[in-house]
């Protein structure tokens, strides 16, 4: 593998342009790699590619499937260190984070692709009719820098368990452990063609995998803006389009709930990934008696976060990219009338290099603030306080994504009942982690389609119907009753 590469048809072979683009560690500010930008003449021969391969691997068995993704599998275990590495060079996840949720998050999704294809019917009859399900073809995989493993997994096990072939373009800020996972695959005996790997920049090869009429599906995993963009484009070839995008997730914890462990979860779980996960808690809504306790607390969170990884479990990394942390201070900038309880602009106290940002939290901020209906995609925190519960569901819900929310109340029952009033795709209760089997994705500018689990396995799939399928008179009579014009 040579980074100035791309994977194409079974082989790492030389880009057709010249441009390229250093890959920054954000810890460093230092260049660690250089990548070849890709152009249309790229992606031709790689959409070209996936074409070929998807007539002979479209029609492939479970049970090679399955060969293959055990092969996959065992070969990102046996990478397992490398990428950990790779993913905390490229966007800056403490080696402790990387090691402990990004590459398990990846490993967990070929593993449930895998569980998934083992079970899964692909096949029904209504009557004489048979309802089958087949691959939808070429897909093009939009995967961005915040989870890089996690987001290319999620999409990439599913759509090789369906039979598809795929074009991948990685984020080009941390596009380093998705060219090592091409290697894996390539070793793991993936058939030439059937996965492609193009770097490129998102106005020309994004829009390019959109608009191109050889790629029957896009999966989309980025920002709302670029979502939007990406959904217009795709609009001519009227091709699938499957969207998870921005978010701005309510944490409600209710009067009586644990003030104590829900507080300390809801800001811990904002600051993970340095606040760069779009199902983020940031907004967290707490009674305005004990908005007092919450801000202590929050404060006392914020003050134990280290920046060096000596402690696994407070520690945090840079942003990902100059880009992403010029964002940041802009928008901490822009607050007006509201001084943050702590936190704010510039880097933490003793960090001169990195795109390093303050753990920043805001109190007794009102709803309709910027700062409370913008996703930031940083460590910071908004605590909104309310009156009653069904102002808090009524704030919640006051939002144009929905993505995720978060309920913590004195009893499960409660919580429970809380949930249904949210608008969002998926509810934490009382702490509880995601379940990778269950559905992911939101309601709303947060996106369209599902993944994770079978619904993301259905997003590669088409239905067919082929009416008289079953033999038989009763087949027979069915079939002569709807010919086109019999009374």
């Amino acid at each position: 593998m040579n980074h100035l590469d791309f994977y194409i048809e079974g082989a790492w072979v030389r880009p057709q342009g010249n441009d390229t683009l250093p890959v920054i560690d954000p810890s460093t500010e230092r260049t660690i790699a250089t990548i070849s930008l890709g152009t249309a003449a790229d992606l031709d021969r790689a959409v070209a590619a996936a074409r070929r391969a998807f007539e002979s691997y479209g029609q492939w068995s479970r049970e090679q499937r399955l060969e293959l993704l055990r092969a996959i599998i065992d070969g990102y275990r046996q990478n397992s260190e490398a990428l950990a590495q790779c993913v905390h060079q490229e966007m800056g996840a403490p080696l402790s984070l990387a090691r402990s949720a990004h590459v398990p998050a990846g490993l967990g999704h070929l593993q449930l692709a895998y569980e998934v294809l083992a079970t899964y019917e692909f096949d029904r009859f209504h009557g004489s009719t048979l309802i089958t399900r087949e691959p939808i073809g070429v897909c093009g995989l939009i995967t961005p820098w915040n989870w890089p493993l996690n987001q290319l997994t999620c999409k990439l096990g599913p759509a090789l368990a369906a039979g598809c072939s795929v074009v991948l373009k990685p984020s080009e800020k941390a596009p380093l452990s998705a060219m090592l996972l091409a290697d894996i695959l390539h070793r793991a005996g993936v058939p030439k063609g059937v996965f492609n790997l193009v770097n490129g920049d998102g106005p020309t090869l994004g829009d390019g995998i959109a608009r191109h009429a050889g790629i029957d599906m896009v999966s989309f995993t980025g920002s709302t803006g670029a979502g939007i963009a990406v959904a217009k484009a795709a609009a001519d070839t009227v091709k699938r389009v499957c969207q998870e995008l921005g978010g701005k997730s309510a944490n409600l914890i209710l009067a009586d709930a644990d003030i104590e462990a829900a507080v300390r979860h809801g800001v811990s779980s904002c600051f993970r990934n340095s606040g760069q996960s779009c199902n983020a808690p940031t907004r967290m809504l707490v009674p305005r008696t004990i908005q007092a306790r919450a801000i202590e607390i929050a404060r006392e969170v914020a003050a134990n976060v280290c920046f060096d990884d000596s402690d696994p479990t407070t520690a945090m990394g840079p942003l990902a990219n100059q880009a992403q942390f010029d964002r940041v201070q802009t928008l901490l900038a822009e607050v007006r009338g509201l001084q943050p309880v702590c936190g704010g602009l510039g880097r933490p106290e003793g960090i001169t290099t990195g795109f390093y940002a303050r753990p920043t939290v805001f109190a007794d901020v009102q709803p309709d603030l910027p700062i409370a209906r913008e996703e930031i995609f940083g460590p910071v925190l908004v605590i909104i306080p309310y009156d009653s519960e069904e102002q808090a569901l009524a704030i919640a819900n006051d939002s144009p994504y929905g993505l995720s929310g978060y309920v913590s109340a004195g009893t499960l029952e409660r919580a429970r009942a809380v949930a249904r009033h949210l608008r969002t795709g998926m509810v934490h209760l009382n702490g509880s982690k995601a379940d990778n089997g269950a559905p992911f994705g939101g309601y709303k500018r947060s996106g369209n389609g599902r993944e994770w689990g079978v619904c993301g396995l259905e997003e590669y799939l088409e239905h067919k119907s082929i009416f008289g399928h079953r033999n038989g008179e009763a087949g027979m009579q069915l079939a002569q009753e709807r010919q086109p014009g019999k009374d």
